[in-house]
């Protein structure tokens, strides 16, 4: 299917979005290329509301002075505010990993409440081993100073913390709804989308980079999105494809051992050490009143494995049938454990009883219930992988130059859709017009820059990172693509 995580899965008319895909952006150029793939009229405006589930509780996010508070309790909230206090006199001597990067920014306490349960159900592993590359990202310009003052003086549609944004624009038919027409797009110019075909080898030559790509056929209809389907013959045939550029957004370790002749030892090491954590969604069919107004709620429970509720009505209405919704229970897992290799029955069962034990929903108000499973949904953030990726960058530079890696798994990078897709933008530009954008500058919220022998205008990137050689100057002015 085109869109991978970003498709919009589909079961007996009911629609999926795999981790809930809203789209708001900064960045102008991404915003018109929504906007040219599909018509507005298929867009929405959408009000964010999520809420964390603690202790038998609903806490607002973003924050409300008055609903944690209550939730909380006075004393309670004086030692979280008390607890903030002190990382300020006293921060965390090691700032380099996930616990003390968030305890630095909201206090210890708030930081147990809120942060360590979930994100190591999220991740699987200790926050000590999280390098906080992964909160720079993700919770970027957000502390406990920022959430109090945007609770007590709130701004409409608060746009300068990405964590805080109030609403956003949702394809009505899901996010897979604009890759669809994205394919057929492509077809109607006369390009071709090939399905089913699984890339076995990157072939290289010395001083050429790439120059062919191999694919073996494991099944399904082609030839692609936007031209009349037919059952293929040719299961198991290779194909191989001349190539003066390959653009991949396959994760980056498949990438690299694809390669022919091999990458160096020292290089397969390196993509063999990045790893991912896995995703799959328990999507259950219950009345509509059984739902919630959140889009979803994050679940810091412990005694649950469930970590995220998406309320899929409350995403848009067009997702689900009338009189009923869907909530999708979303279960962080590693492809062969426990939960990954549960039947579709036993996964449904599970799901419904965690709905139960939390008091959300009861088992007997479950109608229907599907499973979406997602391989390499996360790249993983451990202490390992930014050396890695550097290895993999350098000899990929020196050695297949017109190989492009793009995306999130592409580029191992857990960036936002809208910079995903800009990292893709930036490079069709590079490769139409000569330009040097440097795609591993994009990062969320902050500043791109790009080198070149000229001054240009620019788009997002990343204020972290240091500057390229070459004139740069920073904007939002030059379209893109």
């Amino acid at each position: 299917m085109v869109g991978g995580i970003s498709r919009t899965a589909e079961r007996e008319g009911w629609r999926f979005d795999i981790g809930g895909h809203r789209f708001f952006t900064k960045v102008p150029e991404v915003e018109a290329l929504w906007h040219e793939i599909l018509p507005d009229e298929d867009f929405m405006m959408r009000p964010r509301m999520s809420r964390i589930f603690y202790k038998g509780k609903l806490y607002d996010y973003p924050l409300k002075a008055s609903n944690a508070l209550k939730n909380l309790g006075l004393l309670q909230a004086v030692l979280c505010v008390l607890s903030y206090a002190w990382v300020r006199v006293h921060p965390p001597k090691d700032q380099s990993n996930f616990e003390g990067w968030t305890a630095a920014r909201f206090g210890w306490r708030l930081y147990r409440i809120f942060f360590k349960t979930y994100t190591e159900k999220l991740w699987g592993m200790k926050a000590t081993e999280i390098q906080a590359d992964w909160a720079a990202q993700r919770i970027k310009n957000l502390n406990l100073s920022n959430a109090v003052l945007n609770a007590l003086i709130p701004k409409r549609n608060q746009k300068d913390i990405t964590s805080l944004i109030e609403e956003f624009q949702y394809p009505k038919y899901g996010p897979g709804m604009m890759w669809e027409a994205a394919g057929q797009k492509v077809v109607s110019q006369g390009g071709r989308v090939v399905l089913e075909e699984k890339v076995r080898t990157v072939h290289r030559e010395p001083g050429k980079g790439a120059v062919a790509v191999t694919t073996q056929v494991t099944g399904g209809y082609g030839p692609g999105a936007g031209a009349p389907e037919a059952r293929r013959t040719d299961l198991g045939q290779e194909h191989r494809y001349a190539a003066d550029h390959v653009i991949s957004s396959m994760a980056l370790p498949s990438l690299v051992l694809s390669m022919d002749p091999p990458a160096p030892a020292p290089v397969q090491d390196a993509a063999r050490a990045l790893k991912f954590r896995d995703f799959l969604t328990v999507a259950l069919v219950v009345p509509e009143e059984r739902g919630f107004p959140d889009n979803w709620i994050y679940i810091h429970s412990p005694e649950v494995n469930v970590g995220r509720i998406q309320n899929y009505g409350s995403w848009s209405p067009y997702l689900v049938k009338e009189g009923r919704t869907c909530l999708g229970l979303e279960y962080f897992v590693t492809v062969g454990d426990r939960l990954w290799t549960m039947d579709d029955g036993e996964l449904i069962a599970l799901a419904k009883r965690e709905l139960a034990d939390l008091g959300l929903v009861q088992e007997h108000d479950v109608e229907r219930g599907f499973v979406v499973r997602m391989p390499k949904a996360y790249p993983i953030y451990d202490e390992t992988y930014a050396a890695a990726v550097e290895t993999i960058r350098k000899w990929m530079d020196a050695e297949v130059p017109n190989v492009h890696p793009v995306g999130r798994n592409g580029m191992h990078r857990y960036n936002n859709q809208d910079h995903s897709m800009l990292t893709a933008m930036l490079t069709a530009e590079n490769i139409v017009t000569g330009s040097r954008h440097d795609v591993w500058t994009v990062n969320v919220e902050a500043d791109y820059h790009e080198q070149g022998p000229k001054p240009t205008t620019l788009v997002a990137g990343n204020d972290e990172a240091a500057p390229p050689t070459g004139s740069t100057e920073t904007g939002n002015k030059r379209p893109v693509g």
